[in-house]
């Protein structure tokens, strides 16, 4: 099996240094399964090649599986472990390149963070289960420009169609760190299993290879059920091993949308250091200066996830009573746990309650504030109606602070496909002008004046990736029974 590393542009060279390994001489190291071969076989200041190639000893690979039957006699010699991508090429990469993996670079450490014009071709990948798909669905959200070609089974025999393998190219800036770690992870999840006994170590090597960038994978679920050959429960250690440290995102969000803004082009300002946090940090930030700023005592998080928005109001501000509404019991229980995290007296200010947004809910009464964070879109646009009567008429809070994506910007976003949406969960995703005209119309019905802002970097043509709105109440909205909708079933 094969690996084959390109790095192009002026810092092509820099590709040898973080391998630590010297590009005019090949190498050859031993491995329990075969041997493994390290080679440069282009290497010029603009372009650099190295080469991973793995070869499989059979023999010695069917002697390494004790107790375990091979279906066929020929088996364990006659397979495609000596070519198809799998766990033992990660083997080889922590053997081989066990220095650039886990970032370390004793002569020029400066390079391990820098990112680099990077691409990993693999000549032959199983994609079990899947196949062009998965491999999108794998690497697609880690901001690889991903490129597949289906191999047949044999060029001489055209008639006998295609073969269950794939070319796979990837191509992104990024550090050789990262991807060595990707690589490392999805390998043996491509394949769908591991040469070798998976215990609880799989774990901590999960954990840690995926500590940067696996919490927010939308896939995270497959990740860690292949990557832990299935056995729950491993699984269950490994999503308590990611609940544990906060590294989760809330449920409502998507993690691949949060990675998606993440690649969100920043603008320069070395005057606000605040430009280069993540945007959802920002929201969090933005939300706490609006209720500050008007002086809210008692605030309501609707659609609170798993708590990353309530556990960060009772340690940053001086709200003195908040409540968390979330109709997933899953999420409720793992923004408990962000909660029981808190230092006493900024637990006993956390309130979180179980409730659907579109129902009539006499708990969500009595608040200074209510939020819903990139939350509306989540919702059948002809189901809207149901959360403005909860929210605007029923609870009919003196503030209700709304946040969305902004459509327009996904054309600026590196990862979406032209017309598709962050998020796989979304209903709608507004333009500017679409989130007016309903924040005008909510207005006019309930009661309420609004101003319209901004979060995050400004793109000059197609503004922040994020849109927001402050309503206030100027009388009251509480609509009588007879002006409410029908109940429905949520």
């Amino acid at each position: 099996m094969l690996l084959i590393l390109h790095c192009t542009g002026p810092d092509a060279e820099d590709l040898s240094w973080l391998l630590h390994k010297r590009p005019d001489r090949a190498q050859t190291f031993d491995l329990s399964f075969g041997r493994a071969q390290l080679f440069y076989p282009h290497n010029a200041p603009e372009h650099c090649t190295a080469a991973l190639l793995v070869e499989v000893d059979p023999v010695a690979l069917s002697r390494g599986r004790p107790g375990q039957s091979p279906t066929t006699p020929l088996e364990p010699y006659v397979n495609d472990r000596p070519y198809a991508a799998s766990s033992m090429l990660s083997s080889a990469i922590a053997h081989v390149l066990g220095s650039a993996l886990n970032g370390r670079c004793e002569k020029r450490p400066e390079l391990v963070d820098r990112a680099l014009e990077l691409e990993a071709h693999l000549p032959v990948v199983a994609a079990q289960g899947g196949g062009e798909a998965l491999v999108q669905r794998l690497f697609g959200p880690l901001g690889y420009d991903v490129h597949t070609s289906r191999l047949v089974l044999d060029p001489h025999f055209q008639e006998w169609g295609p073969s269950p393998y794939w070319s796979v190219r990837l191509r992104a800036k990024t550090t050789v760190r990262s991807m060595l770690e990707h690589l490392y992870v999805m390998l043996p999840v491509l394949d769908d299993a591991q040469h070798y006994w998976v215990s609880e170590n799989e774990v901590e090597k999960l954990a840690h290879k995926g500590r940067d960038w696996l919490a927010k994978h939308p896939e995270r679920a497959l990740v860690t059920a292949r990557f832990l050959k299935h056995q729950r429960a491993l699984e269950r250690l490994a999503e308590a091993r990611f609940d544990s440290d906060g590294s989760r995102e809330t449920a409502i969000e998507d993690h691949g949308e949060h990675d998606l803004e993440a690649r969100w082009p920043r603008a320069e300002s070395a005057a606000d250091p605040a430009k280069g946090a993540p945007l959802d940090a920002r929201r969090r930030e933005w939300v706490r200066d609006a209720l500050v700023a008007r002086h809210v005592r008692r605030v309501v998080d609707l659609g609170c996830g798993e708590g990353k928005l309530v556990t960060f109001l009772a340690q940053h501000s001086p709200i003195g009573h908040i409540t968390g509404v979330d109709v997933s019991p899953a999420a409720l229980e793992i923004a408990q746990k962000r909660v029981d995290r808190l230092g006493p007296s900024q637990r006993e200010r956390v309130e979180l309650i179980q409730g659907s947004l579109v129902y009539r809910d006499a708990r969500l009464q009595g608040f200074d504030a209510a939020v819903l964070i990139e939350v509306i879109e989540h919702i059948d646009e002809e189901r809207l109606r149901w959360l403005e009567d909860s929210v605007f008429a029923v609870a009919a809070p003196p503030c209700v602070i709304v946040t969305t994506p902004n459509r327009e910007a996904n054309a600026a976003m590196p990862g979406i496909a032209a017309g598709a949406m962050r998020h796989s969960d979304h209903r709608f995703e507004w333009t500017r002008s679409e989130f007016v005209a309903w924040c005008t119309r909510v207005a006019s019905t309930y009661g309420y004046r609004f101003e319209v802002g901004a979060i995050g970097d400004e793109h000059p043509e197609f503004g922040a990736p994020t849109q927001s709105a402050i309503f206030e109440r100027v009388r009251d909205a509480r609509a009588t029974p007879e002006q409410r909708p029908t109940e429905v079933n949520a």
